[in-house]
């Protein structure tokens, strides 16, 4: 199988490195993702706390993440790895969706409930936006030049007019709102929603719910979703039950079921490799070839704790995720590469979060992820 190399970007405690994808097997059987270091790390604004959604301008370049411990959404440039802006004042910044059309990215500031609206040209914040009561992702529909926006817990889809950036529709969805995703062939917006297990799909001219798909008991809470609309298959991550469905979009019947690692959160997917992402809250990225109408498992690692976000550059195909526990991820690396086993746990230094939950705080002790996770290997490229 031909290797292709992944990037990831660093904060602080976030991630600079890459990966190769092979096909050996390692840990429980699984085929592995190897990491090795592809660059020295991008230093980013902010504490090394949470993060969430990117989304890249494949015309200027750009890569925006959305660090919602910080409330600042970081541009950073493609080309030259450096960071080109830090958006501040965003509170609570879960999505973040840049519409190279518009010149603009568009930023739900959630602990304000509102909508930012980012000027490209100046990285400036230009307009707000009433966004519901907790503003998640969002997905554009340039028909109507509209926003959907997913209000998870207002239990909403928030429809933002991009002319006006003033909020024109909130359409009721009955539960839990997951993804929203825009369907360039048919002309929807459709949506998680979770708490029903249902993917439910907008008319965005009328803003009016046209159908419901409910789903099989293999999925738990459809949390995420991501289209391939040219190929008319879905993908569909249940964090209930950590499992990725594929549908077909011409009739919505499920064509297979996969796992992932626990609580998947954010798909990527890279349509010139055929490849498909999935990043976990569990620090597990699982990634796969779409080969027709199946889906191919190429590996699965553990980078990072709450490692869940993943993009991908369709220039050069390389993805990109964030976590905040790359010192941990490398002294734990290491130190299974001078004593060849999992353990002893290694002393941890630094004001970081370590790998496992509730171990936190300055000169805390990290404790590796187990091997069944099949821990990457980290070297130096030549």
């Amino acid at each position: 199988m031909k290797n292709t190399i992944v990037q990831f970007t660093r904060q602080l405690g976030l991630l600079a490195l890459a990966f190769t994808l092979n096909a050996g097997a390692v840990g429980v059987g699984m085929p592995a993702l190897p990491l090795r270091v592809v660059h020295p790390d991008v230093p980013l604004a902010g504490k090394p706390n949470r993060f969430d959604y990117a989304s890249i301008d494949p015309q200027r370049r750009l890569l925006f993440i959305a660090h919602l411990g910080s409330g600042i959404v970081t541009a950073v440039d493609l080309r030259s790895e450096r960071v080109v802006a830090n958006v501040r004042d965003v509170p609570g910044v879960h999505g973040v969706l840049a519409v190279p059309a518009l010149d603009e990215v568009f930023a739900t500031a959630t602990d304000r409930n509102r909508l930012d609206v980012i000027s490209e040209k100046t990285f400036r914040i230009v307009a707000h936006a009433s966004a519901g009561v907790y503003p998640d992702g969002m997905t554009y529909a340039p028909d109507v030049h509209e926003l959907f926006i997913s209000d998870e817990a207002g239990q909403t889809e928030t429809v933002v007019d991009t002319r006006s950036n003033r909020r024109v529709a909130t359409i009721a969805m009955g539960g839990e709102v997951g993804n929203s995703q825009y369907d360039p062939v048919s002309q929807r917006v459709f949506v998680d929603v979770q708490t029903r297990d249902e993917i439910v799909a907008i008319d965005p001219r009328t803003n009016a719910i046209v159908q419901r798909y409910r789903l099989p008991d293999t999925c738990n809470n459809d949390h995420s979703l991501l289209l391939d609309a040219p190929a008319r298959l879905a993908f569909v991550a249940c964090d209930g039950n950590a499992r990725l469905l594929l549908v077909d979009m011409h009739d919505m019947r499920v064509l297979s079921v996969h796992e992932t690692g626990r609580d998947p959160d954010v798909l990527a997917f890279d349509a010139g490799l055929r490849r498909l992402y999935v990043a976990s809250e569990s620090g597990v990225i699982v990634a796969f070839r779409l080969e027709g109408g199946r889906l191919r498992l190429l590996g699965r690692s553990y980078l990072a704790y709450e490692a869940h976000s993943v993009a991908v550059d369709p220039l050069t195909h390389r993805v990109i995720s964030h976590c905040r526990t790359w010192a941990a991820v490398a002294s734990c690396a290491s130190w299974r590469r001078r004593h060849r086993q999992c353990g002893p746990t290694p002393p941890m230094r630094g004001n970081f979060d370590s790998i496992r939950q509730g171990l936190r705080g300055k000169g805390a002790r990290a404790s590796c992820p187990r091997c069944s996770l099949a821990p990457p290997s980290v070297s130096s490229t030549p």
